[in-house]
C-alpha cells in the first residue's frame, strides 16, 4: 500500500512540476491581459473574410477588394507606431482600452455600411486600431513580470495567440456561411469584451514619469549649439544592435509566411488540392496548441542566441525540402519541421526585444520590432512569386539558403547584442534626472 501511495505521489509530482514550470509565478495582471488577448483573437475573425465580403456581399470587382485589403494592411503599419509612441507616453491600459473601443465600433460601422468608398476608409482606420494594442500588451508584459519569468510569459502569450487563431478560423466559417453582418458584429462584441476586461482588471503598468528610469538623451555634437534630442522613437531606429535583430526577425517572418503564400502555389503545382493545404496549415496549428507549452523547458537554460539559430535552421531546412516535395506526406512531414522552428523561436524573439528596450522606451521598440511583420507579409508573396516562377523548385533552396544565413547572423550577432544588454542593464540601474524622460516622438 506504502509503494503504491509514493507511486502516486510521483505521478501527480511531474505534472504539478510541469505546470509550475510552464505558467507558474506570473502575477495576476499578466492572466488579465492574456486572457484579453485570447479573448480578442478568438473573436478577431472579420478581417479574415474582408475579400470574400467585399467580392459576395458588396460587388466589388477582385482587383478592388485588392485595394481595400492593401488598405488594411498599411493602416497596420501605421498603427503599430502609433500604438507604440501612445503606450509610452500616455500609458498602456488607456491604449489598450481606447485601441479595442474604436475597433468595435469601426466593425459595427463596417457592418451597417454599404457605399465600397466608405468601406475602404473604414478598413484603413481598422487596420490603425487593430495594430495599436500590440506594443502595448507586449510592454505591459515586461512591465509586470518579473525578467527571469519573461521567457514562460511570453510562450503562453504565443499560445494564447494561436489558439484563439485557431478558433477564430473555425467560428469564422461558419459565422460567414450564416450571415457576413454577424461576422462583424460579433467581432465588434468580443474586441468590446476585452476592452471591458481590460479597463476592469488591468491597472495602468506604466511607471511615473518621476519614478522611471530612462534613457540618456543622444548628446548634440561639440559647438552646434543645438539641444540634445531627447530619447524617441528616433532612438529605436538608430539602435544598431536592436536593427541587426528585427533584420533578422524580418527573415524569420519571410520564411514562416511561405507557408500562406507561396506554399499553396507550390501544392497546387504538384497536384494537391485546396483540402491537402488546409491539412497542412491545420497540422501545424494542431502542433502549436499542443506543444507550445513545453517549449520553456527544453530552452531555458540555453542562450537565446543559440535557440534562435537553432530555430532559423529549422524553418529553413523545413522550407528548404519542399524542392523535392512532390505528394501530401512530404510537405505534412516538412510543416512539423518548421512549426517546431517557429514554437522555439516565439519565447527568445520577444524576450530579446524586451531586453535591448530602455525602460522609457519599451513600447516604441515594441513598434519598430513589429513593423518586420507587414513589411515581411509583403515581401514574402511579391519576391517569392517570382521566385517561384522563374525558378520552380529552386525557389525552396533559395529559402533555405536565406534561412541558413540568417541562423549564421544570430550567432555572430548574439555576443556583442548581450554585451550590449549588459550595459544597458547598468545604466539603467543608477537613477538620474527625473526631467530626462521620454515625452517626445
Amino acid at each position: 500500500m506504502r509503494a503504491a501511495t509514493q507511486h502516486e505521489r510521483r505521478a501527480t509530482a511531474a505534472p504539478r512540476r510541469w505546470l509550475a514550470d510552464t505558467a507558474g509565478g506570473l502575477p495576476a495582471t499578466f492572466w488579465y491581459l492574456w486572457a484579453g488577448l485570447l479573448i480578442n483573437r478568438a473573436g478577431a475573425f472579420a478581417m479574415l473574410f474582408l475579400s470574400l465580403y467585399l467580392t459576395a456581399a458588396r460587388g466589388a470587382s477582385e482587383s478592388l477588394a485588392g485595394v481595400v485589403v492593401g488598405a488594411y494592411g498599411a493602416g497596420g503599419a501605421a498603427g503599430v507606431l502609433f500604438g507604440g509612441v501612445l503606450a509610452d507616453r500616455w500609458g498602456r491600459r488607456s491604449t489598450l482600452v481606447a485601441a479595442h473601443l474604436a475597433t468595435a465600433a469601426l466593425m459595427v460601422a463596417l457592418a451597417l455600411s454599404q457605399q465600397l468608398g466608405v468601406i475602404a476608409l473604414l478598413a484603413l482606420l481598422v487596420g490603425v486600431t487593430h495594430s495599436m494594442p500590440s506594443p502595448a500588451f507586449v510592454a505591459a508584459i515586461v512591465d509586470v513580470v518579473p525578467e527571469e519569468r519573461r521567457s514562460r510569459a511570453f510562450n503562453l502569450q504565443f499560445w494564447a495567440f494561436n489558439l484563439g487563431m485557431a478558433v477564430a478560423s473555425l467560428l469564422a466559417g461558419l459565422l460567414a456561411e450564416a450571415s457576413y453582418v454577424a461576422l462583424f458584429l460579433v467581432d465588434a462584441a468580443a474586441t468590446l469584451a476585452t476592452a471591458v476586461l481590460i479597463a476592469w482588471k488591468v491597472p495602468e503598468t506604466l511607471a511615473h514619469r518621476s519614478a522611471r528610469t530612462p534613457l540618456q538623451p543622444a548628446a548634440a555634437r561639440p559647438g552646434s549649439g543645438r539641444r540634445p534630442r531627447r530619447p524617441g522613437l528616433h532612438t529605436a531606429l538608430a539602435d544598431r544592435h536592436f536593427l541587426a535583430f528585427v533584420g533578422l526577425t524580418f527573415v524569420l517572418a519571410v520564411l514562416t509566411m511561405q507557408a500562406s503564400t507561396i506554399m499553396p502555389l507550390a501544392m497546387r503545382a504538384d497536384g494537391l488540392g485546396p483540402s491537402a493545404y488546409g491539412i497542412v496549415v491545420a497540422l501545424g496549428g494542431v502542433l502549436i496548441v499542443l506543444g507550445q507549452l513545453f517549449v520553456p523547458r527544453l530552452i531555458d537554460h540555453h542562450r537565446k542566441a543559440h535557440v534562435l539559430a537553432v530555430s532559423t535552421a529549422l524553418l529553413a531546412i523545413g522550407f528548404g525540402v519542399l524542392a523535392v516535395a512532390d505528394d501530401l506526406a512530404f510537405y505534412l512531414g516538412a510543416c512539423v519541421v518548421w512549426t517546431v522552428g517557429s514554437m522555439l523561436a516565439a519565447p527568445p524573439n520577444a524576450q530579446i526585444n524586451a531586453d535591448l528596450a530602455p525602460p522609457a522606451l519599451r513600447a516604441r521598440y515594441q513598434s519598430v520590432f513589429y513593423l518586420a511583420f507587414p513589411a515581411a507579409s509583403f515581401v514574402a508573396p511579391t519576391l517569392g512569386g517570382f521566385s517561384l516562377q522563374q525558378w520552380g523548385d529552386g525557389h525552396w533552396l533559395l529559402v533555405g539558403t536565406l534561412g541558413l544565413l540568417a541562423a549564421g547572423g544570430h550567432l555572430l550577432a548574439g555576443p556583442p547584442r548581450e554585451r550590449r544588454v549588459a550595459a544597458l542593464r547598468q545604466a539603467t540601474a543608477v537613477p538620474i534626472e527625473p526631467s530626462l524622460t521620454a515625452r517626445e516622438v
